[in-house]
């Protein structure tokens, strides 16, 4: 069974609602009382998101690494 949760609270509880989801369960996003998404388990042998990754690995197999330095996640949301 699906239960319903506005965008809102998905925002702020996204992480739970992960755990969630790695335990079986489904969630349906609304927004404005309407249904915009679903968060559900990825079925082990889903052909989509096999090929899914296989590509996402192939590229990035393929970009060059980019030497950044180090950064505090403070530097990364630094209003400038």
């Amino acid at each position: 069974m699906e239960k319903a949760i506005t965008s809102a609270q998905a925002n702020r509880q996204f992480s739970c609602l992960l755990r969630g989801v790695r335990e079986g369960h489904r969630y349906v996003v609304t927004s404005h009382g309407k249904p915009v998404a679903r968060l559900v388990p990825i079925e082990a042998d889903d052909p989509v998101a096999a090929k899914a990754r296989e590509a996402l690995l192939q590229r990035l197999a393929g970009q060059t690494i980019v030497q950044a330095g180090h950064w505090t996640r403070d530097d990364l949301y630094e209003d400038r």
